[in-house]
């Protein structure tokens, strides 16, 4: 068993500065908490977190990083608490050791690939420390490495399928091939007992022999090395039992015709000496086309570095050979572990628990990388996808887009879930559907019969496929409605020409009324008539043109009363919708548009279209689908009320003198009101009717030049 004397003296040897004390109280707190617990080595517990901690320091990482790995299993094992973590250990321990206990209780189901990916992608996505997961990584290794304790096979197996499916492939996006290739071994024994068993004892029936071809080979390289003047370390290995077999798998043959079982490695000081050794090889024996990969020129977005190379060895035998770097080959079995070692003593960047510093500073230490931007953006979307990954209560995951909420977990499941979602729970608390789920909840969607999407959905739901069915709902509701109040319009306005409407509804010529307003169908136009993009006048008039309805008269002489001249055009015929004649039109009273305006048209359910100013603030919070261009007709003789604020000090005769100004124009005041505050200074509302917006500047004008007033302003606007 390893001591904490011998992660102390690790430590020390490549960081001679570390802060040692939290290393210790790291130790001493995991052995008190820990103490009575045994493993089913029957070793006391202590044994795993300092094993863990051995790993880690054998990586070179912090001593924070130490620290979290002897504590990592407390708060899930033990009395713990994260809060009590926190207060001893600092924050960046305690959140390091919260993300650890976050990720072991995530209920894993590997049976599927495309499940087990979405499981590495959501842990990856849960640690915003990237030593979250190197910590984890390292648990797993010690445990595969003592699996062998485990009595129930199922248990075992179980836990080997979760190591090839999980950890593995995340170790080789971390770029830790070492810890990848150790894992993958333990994991193969378990899972293939009897083809690793018959792989490993085909290697060790010519073990010797081939140790001798080995070192022949390392000898050729090496005397060509030193002819070279190239200083090199050269190592020749068997490669991993899982690689073989998945070899013999996938090019269907069987150990005897597999030739390339070593490989070689030639670890140089610099690269322009990689790229020198790579000639010598290459001299020496014959290259395999498209079998040579330049990852130091083009790194993977791992980090990892090397050239690669296939050729055809002394006995006419395919042989890989690699050539790096010393820094190369740290990084190759480190992977991104290796930007936490510490280089001349120095630490690491302070702020490296926060959300992803961590790629800052690896770009930073890629010093050699001709494009850090582009290594950065690789690795940032390989292990930080802009999703969230959720489970259902029968643990299956689900990705959806960042900031998505359970009515769209609800539409992904199943469309009648979404419509009928009432209520959702979070890891079994009660929580608002525009709740933004956060990767690893487990989320259970509460249904009723009874309920219905609501429009207010759209504000939140980020999916497309839930804003479709939402919309879809809603336009259905709306049409349902819209054909309602359409069909009773029609039935009074053809009523007033005793017509039935309802007997002539499926009648060959209200098909063709329908189709010049450009409708498929006669349960378009009435709908259309409902929404208010048509008036029932409109489809009467197409379809019985000799039928005009009586026109209804108006007192000129109460006209002139109230106005000082005749109307001359009924309010609302003074713009133009899209070109069309006869649509219900008429004014919003929020903004008084007067004619020289900029104005905008929205289509309301039942009356036509609702005129406003453009600037308007109640046309911006309405539906924009609404929206309909209009503009004013040429001929402007209709007066348009507009509200007017006068702002001025107190005098006698004030109000006549406003009142005369208003008049001279040509103007017509139809109210006025005034205020008088505290100091003497007067508000003065009037209410006029302009035939435009020339007249209303000229009425704003011939109020600003009396005297003792400060202000004329429109109001609404």
């Amino acid at each position: 068993m390893i001591r904490i004397n011998d992660i102390i003296d690790s430590i020390l040897d490549y960081d001679p500065d570390a802060d040692i004390d939290l290393v210790e109280r790291a130790y001493i707190y995991s052995a008190r908490v820990h103490d009575g617990q045994v493993r089913l080595s029957g070793e006391p517990y202590l044994t795993h977190p300092l094993e863990v901690a051995g790993i880690l320091a054998d990586l070179r990482l912090d001593v924070v990083s130490v620290a979290a790995g002897l504590l990592h299993d407390v708060v899930e094992d033990t009395h713990a608490t994260e809060e009590e973590i926190r207060q001893m250990f600092g924050a960046e321990v305690g959140h390091i050791v919260a993300g650890v206990t976050k990720i072991s209780k995530l209920p894993f189901q590997t049976s599927e690939h495309r499940q087990a990916e979405s499981i590495r992608k959501m842990i990856l996505a849960m640690a915003d420390d990237i030593r979250v997961i190197l910590i984890k990584l390292t648990d797993r290794l010690h445990n595969m490495r003592t699996l062998h304790f485990h009595k129930k096979k199922d248990k075992a197996m179980k836990i080997s399928q979760e190591t090839w499916d999980i950890y593995s492939p995340i170790a080789a996006r971390l770029g830790m091939y070492q810890l990848k290739n150790e894992l993958d071994d333990l994991a193969f024994r378990y899972l293939k007992p009897e083809a690793y068993a018959e792989i490993e004892a085909g290697i060790a029936k010519d073990r010797e022999e081939r140790a001798n071809y080995v070192g022949e080979v390392q000898e050729i390289i090496r005397k060509r090395m030193d002819e070279a003047g190239l200083p090199a370390d050269i190592t020749g290995r068997y490669k991993q039992i899982p690689s073989i077999y998945q070899k013999m798998v996938q090019q269907r043959l069987s150990l005897d015709e597999i030739y390339d079982l070593t490989a070689f490695r030639i670890i140089l000081n610099t690269v322009p000496q990689c790229y020198e050794a790579l000639g010598v090889v290459h001299s020496l024996w014959r290259p395999l086309p498209k079998k040579f990969k330049d990852y130091i020129g083009m790194p993977k977005p791992n980090m990892y570095q090397s050239l690669h190379t296939t050729v055809i060895g002394p006995y006419g035998e395919r042989m890989e050979v690699q050539i790096r770097t010393w820094d190369m080959d740290r990084v190759a079995k480190s992977g991104i572990a290796a930007h936490w070692s510490y280089k001349e003593g120095k630490s690491a960047d302070p702020n490296i628990s926060r959300a992803f510093t961590w790629l800052q500073n690896l770009v930073e230490n890629q010093e050699d990388y001709r494009d850090p931007d582009e290594f950065m953006e690789n690795v940032r979307i390989d292990l930080f996808p802009d999703e969230v990954y959720v489970f259902t209560p029968r643990g299956e995951v689900k990705n959806l887009p960042k900031g998505a909420t359970p009515v769209d977990f609800a539409y992904m499941i199943h469309t009648e879930v979404g419509e009928q979602c009432a209520g959702a729970k979070i890891n079994g608390r009660m929580v608002p559907l525009s709740y933004e789920m956060r990767n690893g909840d487990i989320v259970e969607i509460i249904t009723a019969k009874d309920h219905t999407p609501s429009k207010d959905w759209l504000n939140f739901v980020k999916t497309v496929r839930a804003k479709n069915r939402i919309r879809q709902w809603v336009k259905s509701q709306e049409k349902e409605r819209s054909l309602s109040l359409g069909r009773e319009l029609c039935e009074k306005t053809f009523r007033k020409q005793k017509l039935n409407f309802n007997s002539l509804v499926n009648t060959d010529t209200m098909l063709e009324v329908a189709q010049f307003f450009n409708f498929k169908t006669v349960e378009d136009l009435i709908a259309n008539v409902g929404y208010g993009k048509i008036t029932p006048l409109q489809v009467l008039r197409r379809y019985a043109p000799s039928e005009e309805p009586e026109k209804k008269t108006t007192s000129s002489f109460l006209q002139k009363l109230i106005t000082g001249r005749s109307r001359r055009k009924p309010r609302g015929e003074g713009v133009v919708v899209k070109g069309l004649d006869d649509i219900l039109v008429r004014f919003g009273k929020c903004c008084q548009p007067v004619p020289g305006d900029p104005v905008m048209g929205y289509i309301t359910q039942g009356q036509g279209v609702s005129v406003h100013h453009k600037n308007c603030p109640s046309i911006k919070t309405l539906n924009p689908d609404r929206y309909v261009d209009v503009d004013w007709a040429g001929e402007r003789a209709e007066y348009y009320p507009v509200r007017i604020q006068v702002l001025s000090n107190d005098r006698m005769g004030l109000l006549a003198d406003l009142a005369s100004a208003v008049t001279k124009t040509g103007a017509n005041i139809l109210s006025a009101h005034t205020e008088t505050g505290e100091n003497m200074d007067v508000t003065t509302f009037f209410t006029v009717g302009v035939t435009g917006r020339e007249l209303l500047e000229k009425v704003m004008g011939a109020l600003l030049r009396i005297r003792e007033v400060t202000d004329v302003r429109r109001m609404d606007l």
